[in-house]
């Protein structure tokens, strides 16, 4: 192993060998009490243990844990075992069907990670990457609109490329985009603009106008005879009632924004966490909903649904992919968000939200 490009705070925190090192040698330099954390740490850890430790706190579960890092549950419970009786703290304690930390292995939790990080980096500078050969789960996030028209795709493309690499997608629901990378619950997050820590790194993927959908059989909208991919009228706008896609079940958005600046209000009747939901609720009502452009010409493929142009300009968000900085130049991280870009550019959503709409 290559232990000289990491931080030796990080590691000797798990064993708690900085603490007596400090106090014993009051009178000696940081550097002249190099060699003997280095010695402590190598004589009570065993790295193979941090890897253990790591995956049960992402996972929460001996047996999670062990499917994550190639081991099985006797294993796994070995090892905590041996961490246990190193660190002399229980360090993860079950709660239901969950494995809790302590407050000490949530100490930890950081410097470990980060201690992890410079080890891979040490290992992927010295040989070249190769992704037939990766074999890592990449855990992606957002709206399920990408879960439905990226994710198939995606998967399709890396199985073919990198057929030992498994994908994972979370809702948006999941939480705070800059906290969920921070602690590497995530690898990239597929969003709208958001306020991230200034450790973020983005990129763009497409932009997303906001189009209109309706039930093919709208009676009001066929009685005033407004043809697909018309502007809708603003008063039959404002009069019909909405579907509003909503996270945190907040009853406004952008389109609210948009008509307040004229003076007017719609009618909010109904809010969903998920953009197939809000479809499969306009297909089969009097709704209308706003909802981005590529997800209204997918959904109409299969549902009974007209798409109309907005009867005011609505904010056009740009999405965007955000991962933490420390995966930069990581080569495998790398990787897959060029498979990201790539997918995106061959399912056409830069282009479709300039094309004409479908049935228009």
């Amino acid at each position: 192993m290559v232990y000289a490009p990491i931080s030796y705070c990080c590691l000797c925190r798990l064993c708690g060998a900085g603490d007596d090192l400090t106090k014993d040698m009051p009178g000696r330099k940081s550097n002249d009490r190099m060699g003997r954390i280095d010695a402590m740490n190598l004589n009570a850890l065993d790295l193979n243990l941090v890897r253990v430790f790591d995956a049960l706190l992402r996972e929460r579960s001996v047996t999670r844990a062990g499917e994550q890092i190639g081991l099985s549950q006797p294993a796994v419970s070995a090892a905590l075992n041996r961490l246990r009786h190193a660190l002399n703290d229980q360090l993860f304690v079950r709660h239901g069907n969950e494995m809790m930390p302590t407050p000490r292995a949530e100490s930890l939790a950081e410097p470990l990670r980060m201690a992890l990080r410079e080890i891979e980096r040490v290992f992927q500078s010295t040989k070249n990457f190769d992704p037939a050969e990766l074999e890592r789960t990449f855990t992606l996030m957002g709206a399920d609109f990408f879960s439905m028209l990226l994710m198939p795709t995606l998967a399709a493309r890396i199985a073919g490329i990198a057929p030992r690499v498994s994908l994972r997608f979370l809702d948006s629901a999941r939480g705070d985009v800059s906290r969920l990378l921070q602690e590497d619950e995530i690898d990239a997050a597929l969003e709208r603009p958001l306020e991230v820590s200034d450790w973020v790194s983005s990129t763009p993927l497409f932009d997303s106008p906001f189009v209109i959908i309706a039930a093919s059989d709208n009676a009001a909208i066929r009685q005033a005879g407004i043809a697909n991919g018309a502007p809708l009228p603003i008063e039959l706008f404002c009069e019909l009632p909405h579907v509003l896609r909503s996270i945190d079940g907040s009853m406004s958005g952008s389109t609210d924004e948009a008509l307040a600046k004229l003076g007017r209000t719609r009618r909010v009747s109904l809010a969903l966490p998920h953009f197939q939901a809000v479809a499969l609720a306009v297909a089969d009502g009097n709704y209308l909903a706003a909802v981005p452009r590529q997800f209204a010409v997918w959904a109409a493929r299969t549902l009974p649904l007209v798409i109309f142009e907005p009867p005011l300009p609505i904010a056009v968000p740009e999405i965007r992919m955000y991962w933490h900085a420390r995966h930069d130049d990581e080569p495998p991280h790398r990787w897959v968000r060029n498979q990201i870009l790539e997918a995106v550019g061959a399912l056409g959503f830069v282009e479709s939200a300039t094309t004409e709409i479908p049935g228009a």
